[in-house]
C-alpha cells in the first residue's frame, strides 16, 4: 500500500478519533462548565446542570438534570431535555430537528403576598439593548421540528395574594407536537394532556403554524374543584364556596396573521354540585347542575351563540329584611373587597443572595442592575404579572396613518341563547318586614327560553311552570320583545293560597283569612312600560274563601266559589267582568249595643295620608275615572245572618237559600241593571226583590219591588217588645214592597199583611205606644184573623228634612186606631177521639230527636189535622234547666271541642270538610284543648291549686267548670226548646204531610221536667 494512501488513511482515522473525542468528551464537558458558569453567574438561586450528552455522528443532544434551586425544593427542574439535528439541515437551509424530548419537568409557579412572581427572581439578566428600528418586518428563523414531547411533567402553583392562599399541583402532565415549523404554509400537530388537582383534567389536541400564527384544535378542561381557586372571589364578592366543580371543552381556530381572530365552536360549559353560603354560614344557593353547550364563539364579530342550557336543581334562599332591602342586597353592599396591605420591601429583601458553597452568585458590582427588577415590583406588585398577562391589559399604540382602536365607537357583544332549560329550581322566600313575617316557597321551578337575543330584535319565548306554597301552581308561555319591551304570555293559576296575604292585610282590618284558594286563566297582553300600558283578559276564581272576625272570633264574609268570567282589564281605563257568580256565600252584619256595626269595628283607623303630588296618577290629577262593567252577578244558595243588639231581648235572623241574578252594571252607561233575587227567612218564608238599579247613581233611577211571605213573627219579638211593649206569641208577616226612585224622588206603594198575629206577655220599654197595642191588634184582625195594611210613601230624598220612620210611625198609629174597629177572635183546642194526648210531645232530657212513641202521636194528630183544614196548629218548644241543662252542656263542649280543632286544622293548611260538625276530634287532644276552652268561656285562669293534681284530675275540674258554666244558659236553654218546636213542625212537614202554612211556631218557654226527667213540648190549635 502506497505511504502516501497509509498517511491519509492514518490521518483520516486521527482526525475521526479527534471528532469522536471532540463530539462525545470535549465538547460536553466544555458546554457543561459554560452553562454552570453562567447559572452561576447571573441566578439567584443555586441552579446547576448535571450532565451534557452529544453523539457528534447522529448529532443528538442529551441535557440532563437542570436544577433551580435547593435540593428538593428545586423551583425549575427536569431530568432530559433530547434534541436530535437533521443532517439535511444543511442543505435544505433551514434548521431541522427531528425530536425534541423533555421528562419529567417541574415548574414552581409562586406568587408572593405582595404580587412578586418566583420565576422573575431566577436570574440577574443584564440590560437589554434597543433593537435598531427596522423598516421591514422580520422573517422568522427558519425552524422545522418534526416532534416535541413532554413526559411526565408537573406544575405546582402558590398565590399568596389572596386572604387564603390559592394552590394546585397538576400532575402528571403530557404534551406532544409533530412537525412544528417557522416555515410558510406548515403546521404541527400538537396534543396536550395534564391531571390538575382533586382529578381536574386538561386535555388540548390541535394543529399549530408558527407562519403565520395559526392553531386549530379541541380543549378540554373538565373536573375542575373551583374551591380551589375561589379566594380569588371570596376576596371580591361575599360569597363562601362549600362545593363545585366546573368543566369547559370547545373546538378553536386561532388567527394571528391580520389581528386576533379567534372562533369557538361546538364549546361547552358545565358546573356541578354548587354549594354557596353567606359568610356567617346561611345558605344562599345550591346547583345541582348547569350544562351549556353548543355555543360558538367569533372575536372578530364579537358574537356568542349559545345554543342550548340545561340546569337542574337550583335551590336558593332570600329575603326582605325589616328595612325593605333584600338580604342579598345588604350582603353585597357591607361586603368590602379584601386588600391585602402592602409592605415596603426592604433592600435586603431585592438584594441577591450571598454566595455560598450552594449558591455561587457574583458580587453586585459585577451586576449593577440585578436589584433593579426586584425593586420595581416592590414598588409596583402588578408589574411582576407575566408578559402575556400584562401585553392583554396594555393600551393599543397610536401610529400616525392608523387611529388607536379605542378611538373608534367599538361594537358591542352579540350574544343570543338559543334554547334554555332550567329544571327542578326552588327558591325560599321570607319577607320579615310586616310585623308577621310571611315565609314563601317558590317551586318546583321549570323555565324554558328560546331565542333570547342581546341584540334584541327578535321576541323570546318564553315557558314557565313553578309551584308556589303547599299547592299553588302557576303556569306561563308566551313571546316577550325586549326593545322596545313588549309581551304576550298565557298565565294560569291553580290553588294559590291566599291565607299569605294575611300579614298584609293585618295593619288595616281585624280579620283572619281561614281560608282560600285562587285559580286563573289569563292572557296578558304588555304593550309598553314607559308609558305603562297592557290589558288583561281571562277568567278568575276564589275557592273556599273563609274570613273569621277576630273580635268575635266568628264567621264574617265566606263563599265556596267566586268566578269571574270574560275579565278584560285595560291598564287604567277599564274593567270588564262577563259575568260574576257566587256559589253559597255567606255574611254576617250585626247592630252593637252602641250603634255601632260589627263592620266598621273591623277596620283599623290609618294615618291621614299625605296629599297627592304632581307624580299623582291621572285620576287623582282630574283624569276620566276607570270604567267598570260587568255583564251580570249571578248568586246561588247565599245565606245571610243579621242581629240587633240594642233589642232586649237580642234580635237575630238568617236569610237561607238566597239565589238570583242582577243584570248588567256599567259606570259609563247609566242604564239600571235589573235584579231578580229569591230566598227564604228562617228556612220557609220566601223572599223575592225584583226590579232594576244602578248602584253607581242609586238617586238617579231605581225600581225595586220586594215580597217576603210567611216571615214567622216570633223571631222580630225585640222590635215588638220595644215598640209596641208586648212579645210575639205567633203570627206570620207577608210583605210586598214597592219603591220608585226618579232623580231623587221616592215614591213607595207598599203592602203588610200580618196573619194570626197574637201577643205575649207585656214588656216594660220606653219607646213603645201609649195605646192599647194587644186590644187593637185583636180587633184590626178581619173575618180571616189577618191585618192588611197599605203604607204609601212619597218624598224628595234630595231633601235632608225629608225622612221615611215619621211617615212609617204615623201608618202605624192609624194601624192601632183601625185595630178597634174589628173584633178580636180565637178558638183553641182539638176535638179527637180516644187514645194518647196529642196537646205535648215529650222528648229526652237535652236531646230535640223524635222518639218513636213521639212520632206515632204526631202521625195521628197529622191525619186528624188533614180531617180539619180549618185548624192551625201552634208549637210552643218547651225546656227545662234542671234536666236538659248539664246534657246541653255537654253537648256544647264538645261543639266547642270541634270547633278548636277544625280551627287548628285551618291554620295547618289541611284540607277540611265544609262543617266543624263532620270533625270527629282524638280523644288524646281534648286536655289541651280543654285548657283553652276554660280560659276563653270562664274568662280567667286556672286556680293555682290545680297545678299540683294530676292530668286526669286537673282534666276532671277543667270539665266540671266549663259544664256548670254552660248548664244554666238561657241562650242554650232557649234554643233547644226552638230546636224542638222546630222538629215537631219539620216532621208534621216533610212526614205528615201538612202544608208549612198551617204549623206556627210560638215563642218557646221554659219548664219542669217530669218524672225521669222527660220534658213536654206543648202544642196548641187555632182555627183561625
Amino acid at each position: 500500500m502506497p505511504k502516501g494512501l497509509i498517511r491519509a488513511i492514518g490521518a483520516l482515522l486521527l482526525l475521526f478519533l479527534f471528532y469522536c473525542l471532540l463530539g462525545f468528551l470535549i465538547l460536553p464537558g466544555v458546554a457543561l462548565r459554560v452553562v454552570n458558569q453562567q447559572l452561576a453567574q447571573y441566578a439567584n438561586v443555586p441552579a446547576r446542570l448535571e450532565r451534557i450528552e452529544l453523539n457528534p455522528f447522529s448529532l443528538e443532544l442529551t441535557l440532563w438534570g437542570l436544577h433551580l434551586g435547593k435540593n428538593g425544593e428545586e423551583e425549575v427542574r427536569f431530568e432530559r431535555l433530547y434534541a436530535n439535528l437533521e443532517l439535511d439541515s444543511l442543505w435544505k437551509r433551514h434548521l431541522h430537528l427531528a425530536d425534541i424530548e423533555l421528562d419529567a419537568p417541574h415548574t414552581e409557579l409562586l406568587f408572593a403576598e405582595n404580587g412578586t412572581l418566583n420565576l422573575t427572581q431566577l436570574f440577574r439578566l443584564p440590560p437589554s439593548q434597543p433593537a435598531p428600528q427596522q423598516e421591514e418586518p422580520s422573517r422568522p428563523f427558519p425552524l422545522r421540528i418534526d416532534r416535541i414531547r413532554l413526559a411526565e411533567g408537573s406544575l405546582h402553583f402558590l398565590d399568596r395574594r389572596p386572604s387564603e392562599p390559592v394552590e394546585f399541583l397538576f400532575n402528571p402532565m403530557g404534551f406532544e407536537l409533530n412537525n412544528l415549523s417557522t416555515l410558510p404554509e406548515d403546521g404541527a400537530k400538537m396534543t396536550l394532556v395534564a391531571t390538575g388537582p382533586h382529578g381536574g383534567k386538561l386535555d388540548w389536541q390541535g394543529d399549530l403554524s408558527l407562519v403565520p400564527l395559526t392553531s386549530r384544535g379541541t380543549l378540554s378542561l373538565q373536573g375542575v374543584p373551583l374551591k380551589a381557586w375561589w379566594p380569588y372571589v371570596r376576596d371580591n364578592a361575599p360569597l363562601s364556596l362549600e362545593s363545585g366543580i366546573l368543566g369547559v371543552s370547545s373546538d378553536y381556530h386561532l388567527d394571528l396573521s391580520q389581528g386576533t381572530q379567534l372562533l369557538l365552536d361546538k364549546a361547552a360549559v358545565n358546573v356541578h354540585e354548587l354549594s354557596l353560603k353567606s359568610p356567617d354560614g346561611k345558605p344562599l344557593a345550591k346547583l345541582a347542575s348547569l350544562d351549556v353547550g353548543e355555543t360558538s364563539l367569533d372575536l372578530a364579530k364579537r358574537e356568542v351563540i349559545v345554543g342550548q342550557i340545561r340546569s337542574q336543581g337550583l335551590e336558593a334562599w332570600a329575603a326582605r329584611e325589616k328595612d325593605g332591602q333584600l338580604d342579598w342586597q345588604k350582603l353585597f353592599d357591607n361586603f368590602k373587597p379584601y386588600k391585602r396591605p402592602q409592605e415596603p420591601v426592604s433592600q435586603a429583601e431585592t438584594a441577591p443572595p450571598p454566595q455560598n458553597s450552594e449558591q455561587p452568585a457574583p458580587a453586585k458590582a459585577e451586576t449593577p442592575n440585578a436589584d433593579k427588577p426586584a425593586e420595581n415590583t416592590a414598588q409596583a406588585p402588578e408589574k411582576a404579572l407575566p408578559a402575556t398577562a400584562q401585553n392583554t391589559q396594555a393600551p393599543a399604540v397610536a401610529t400616525p396613518d392608523k387611529p388607536t382602536p379605542a378611538a373608534e365607537a367599538e361594537k358591542a357583544w352579540h350574544v343570543v341563547l338559543r334554547d334554555t332549560q332550567l329544571r327542578g329550581y326552588k327558591a325560599h322566600l321570607a319577607d320579615r318586614a310586616p310585623a308577621k313575617p310571611v315565609a314563601l316557597e317558590v317551586g318546583p321551578l321549570d323555565l324554558d327560553l328560546q331565542n333570547l337575543d342581546s341584540q334584541l330584535t327578535s321576541p323570546l319565548q318564553l315557558k314557565l311552570k313553578t309551584g308556589l306554597g303547599q299547592r299553588g301552581q302557576i303556569e306561563a308561555s308566551g313571546q316577550v320583545n325586549l326593545n322596545p319591551v313588549n309581551a304576550k304570555l298565557k298565565v294560569t293559576t291553580r290553588d294559590i293560597d291566599l291565607r299569605v296575604a294575611q300579614a298584609y292585610i293585618d295593619p288595616f282590618i281585624r280579620l283572619e283569612l281561614r281560608s282560600g284558594f285562587l285559580a286563573s286563566d289569563l292572557n296578558v297582553d304588555l304593550k309598553s312600560t314607559e308609558p305603562l300600558a297592557f290589558g288583561i283578559d281571562g277568567s278568575a276564581q276564589v275557592t273556599q274563601l273563609h274570613t273569621l272576625d277576630t273580635i268575635k272570633d266568628r264567621d264574617f264574609v265566606k263563599w265556596t266559589t267566586l268566578t269571574l268570567d270574560g275579565l278584560a282589564y285595560r291598564h287604567g281605563d277599564s274593567l270588564a267582568i262577563q259575568s260574576v257568580s257566587l256559589e253559597e256565600p255567606y255574611a254576617r252584619f250585626i247592630i252593637n249595643e252602641d250603634r255601632t256595626t260589627n263592620v266598621s269595628e273591623l277596620i283599623i283607623p290609618q294615618p291621614a295620608s299625605a296629599p297627592a303630588g304632581k307624580s299623582g296618577s291621572a285620576n287623582a290629577a282630574g283624569g276620566k275615572p276607570l270604567g267598570i262593567h260587568i255583564g251580570g252577578v249571578k248568586v246561588n244558595n247565599g245565606s245571610a245572618n243579621f242581629a240587633d243588639l240594642t233589642l232586649r231581648p237580642d234580635f237575630a235572623t238568617a236569610i237561607q237559600q238566597l239565589s238570583g241574578e242582577i243584570g248588567t252594571l256599567d259606570n259609563r252607561n247609566p242604564q239600571p241593571a235589573s235584579v231578580d233575587i229569591k230566598g227564604k227567612v228562617d228556612k220557609y218564608a220566601p223572599v223575592t226583590i225584583k226590579g232594576s238599579l244602578n248602584p253607581f247613581s242609586p238617586l238617579e233611577k231605581l225600581d225595586i219591588a220586594t215580597s217576603f211571605k210567611r216571615v214567622e213573627l216570633t223571631t222580630l219579638t225585640p222590635y215588638s217588645g220595644k215598640f209596641a211593649g208586648y212579645r210575639i206569641r205567633k203570627g206570620r208577616l207577608n210583605l210586598d214592597l214597592h219603591y220608585q226612585i226618579t232623580q231623587g224622588k221616592l215614591k213607595a206603594d207598599n203592602k203588610v199583611l200580618v196573619e194570626h198575629l197574637q201577643l205575649g206577655e207585656k214588656v216594660d220599654s220606653p219607646d213603645a205606644v201609649d195605646l192599647p197595642v194587644k186590644l187593637a191588634v185583636a180587633l184590626l184582625k178581619d173575618a180571616n184573623g189577618n191585618i192588611d195594611i197599605q203604607l204609601p210613601v212619597e218624598g224628595d230624598l234630595n231633601n235632608p228634612q225629608f225622612s221615611v220612620m215619621p211617615i212609617v210611625w204615623q201608618t202605624l198609629r192609624n194601624l192601632v186606631l183601625r185595630a178597634v174597629q174589628a173584633p178580636f177572635k180565637f178558638i183553641a183546642g182539638l176535638a179527637g177521639g180516644e187514645g194518647p194526648d196529642l196537646g205535648s210531645v215529650t222528648f229526652a232530657p237535652g236531646s230535640s230527636e223524635l222518639e218513636p212513641a213521639a212520632q206515632a202521636n204526631l202521625d195521628k194528630l197529622a191525619d186528624a189535622l188533614k180531617q180539619r183544614p180549618a185548624l192551625r196548629l201552634e208549637v210552643e218548644g218547651v225546656s227545662a234547666a234542671s234536666s236538659d241543662g248539664p246534657l246541653l252542656a255537654r253537648k256544647r263542649l264538645q261543639e266547642e271541642y270541634r270547633k278548636n280543632y277544625y280551627s287548628m286544622l285551618q291554620r295547618r293548611g289541611d284540607k277540611v270538610p265544609s262543617d266543624a260538625s263532620k270533625l270527629e276530634v282524638p280523644e288524646d287532644l281534648q286536655p289541651a284543648l280543654l285548657e283553652g276552652i276554660y280560659r276563653a268561656r270562664l274568662k280567667k285562669q286556672p286556680p293555682d291549686e290545680w297545678k299540683e293534681l294530676s292530668q286526669a284530675d286537673r282534666t276532671v275540674k277543667l270539665e266540671q267548670a266549663v259544664l256548670a258554666s254552660w248548664s244554666d244558659s238561657q241562650l242554650l236553654l232557649r234554643k233547644l226548646g226552638q230546636e224542638r218546636a222546630t222538629q215537631i213542625k219539620d216532621y208534621l212537614v216533610s212526614k205528615g204531610g201538612l202544608g208549612d202554612d198551617r204549623v206556627y211556631l210560638i215563642d218557646v218557654s221554659l219548664g219542669e221536667a217530669e218524672n225521669g226527667g222527660n220534658v213536654a213540648t206543648q202544642l196548641h190549635l187555632d182555627s183561625e
